[in-house]
């Protein structure tokens, strides 16, 4: 009956999304609520789990859960964007790009386009970053005769692996939380996985497109694009912009305190003084928050406007993403207290599915029917935390199997 109850679940999210037009925050709330509601009426009266045995502990649930999951992502999420649009407004990104596309030059522009999506699809979203590329890759694809669609490829795969794998985004982050990974230990291993992907499916598939798109003779209309750039460069506020290197240090800062926060520990004696201070700094709060703090002071004088409206901006952007991340802890919360993700793990183990596999399945299936990243990410972990600790594999592997396709 469990099983049922997760699959009308599925069911009605797919309804209140696509058919309804609920926004994602909302539909996985009513979903958590009412999964919650059906799932305890499938149980004989004693017999629900411990902690999910009345409506108050639905209730509670779905609020402990909600909290739980800001709790380890909100802060660095919040701090994330603020840097990330510190480092847009200042210019420093468009100097980045810049160099890579010269540094590779015209006939290699899908790896320049694929790398620099990928730095820059670290501290920015992937529509910002679709947006500020769009006519870039229309003036590439007209001089170097390279598809449109293969330049989309590079540039939309790039991005999607590091906003569901790399750090401080909120998917990666609210996994590593769910599952107990060391966040420094995490980034490193993603960042690996993350390139490889961008490579594989963002380079190679994309070239595999252009060789089809030249094979076909397709062609892209450009007759707008000399119109579109002169408009472009009357309306072009001149200033003084910051460069690739400062730019590129704002992405380090916080990075690399996490890194040494985490890595001291296999090196230092447990109760070393400097450990504990090289802890309290790399934690991620504390290493997010330094690295606002520098990229404010350092691109002060590159910005357009304020300090504090750059800052409120990034904070309204990130509202709707912290609360749709928190619903889907939420739902994935619930899942997991009234035994459905028990279920489905045991299921899918009866088929003799290893670990790693099942997580990928799982969170296909949650990505494919809700349209989202971080709710598939988010629910995933959640049933399959116990699983996976339980398995003897590496938590990290694990969590990098939740890789899906676009979007927030």
């Amino acid at each position: 009956m469990l099983m049922l109850v997760f699959l009308i679940s599925i069911a009605v999210l797919l309804f209140c999304i696509i058919k309804a037009k609920l926004n994602a925050f909302v539909a996985l709330l009513v979903c958590a609520y009412g999964t919650g509601l059906l799932a305890l009426a499938t149980y004989a009266p004693g017999a629900a789990p411990d902690g999910f045995a009345s409506l108050s502990d639905i209730a509670n649930v779905v609020t402990n859960n909600f909290g739980s999951t800001l709790g380890g992502i909100g802060i660095v999420t919040g701090l994330g964007v603020m840097l990330g649009m510190f480092m847009y407004e200042s210019g420093g990104i468009d100097d980045i790009v810049s160099k890579v596309l010269k540094a590779v030059g015209p006939k290699r522009s899908q790896y320049a386009v694929a790398v620099a999506g990928f730095i820059t699809g670290i501290p920015v979203f992937g529509d910002v970053v679709y947006i500020m590329f769009a006519p870039m890759l229309r003036v590439l694809s007209r001089k170097t005769k390279y598809s449109m669609a293969a330049y989309g490829c590079a540039i939309s795969v790039a991005t999607t692996c590091t906003f569901a794998l790399v750090l401080p985004t909120a998917p990666p982050l609210a996994v590593a939380t769910a599952m107990d990974i060391n966040v420094g230990v995490f980034f490193f291993y993603a960042l690996i996985s993350a390139f490889v992907g961008m490579f594989v499916g963002g380079i190679v598939y994309g070239g595999i497109l252009n060789k089809q798109d030249q094979r076909l003779g397709k062609t892209w209309d450009f007759s707008d694009l000399d119109a579109e750039m002169e408009a472009n460069a009357a309306t072009a506020v001149k200033h003084e912009t910051m460069s690739a290197g400062k730019a590129m240090s704002i992405l380090l800062v916080p990075i690399v305190l996490i890194l040494i926060g985490s890595f001291s520990a296999f090196l230092l004696p447990a109760d070393s003084k400097v450990l504990a201070v090289l802890s309290f700094l790399g934690g991620k709060n504390m290493a997010m928050t330094i690295g606002v703090l520098y990229a404010a002071f350092i691109s002060r004088k590159y910005l357009p406007r304020s300090i504090t409206a750059i800052m409120a901006d990034a904070a309204d952007k990130v509202g709707l993403i912290l609360l749709i991340t928190g619903a889907g802890g939420a739902y994935g919360g619930v899942l997991k207290a009234c035994g459905i993700a028990t279920v489905i793990t045991d299921t899918l183990s009866g088929f003799h599915m290893p670990i790693l596999i099942m997580c990928f399945v799982i969170a296909q299936v949650l990505r494919i029917a809700t349209g989202s990243t971080t709710v598939a990410l988010t629910t995933t972990a959640a049933i399959v935390a116990s699983a996976a600790a339980t398995s003897g594999v590496s938590p990290i592997p694990v969590s990098y199997t939740h890789l899906t396709l676009p979007t927030t």
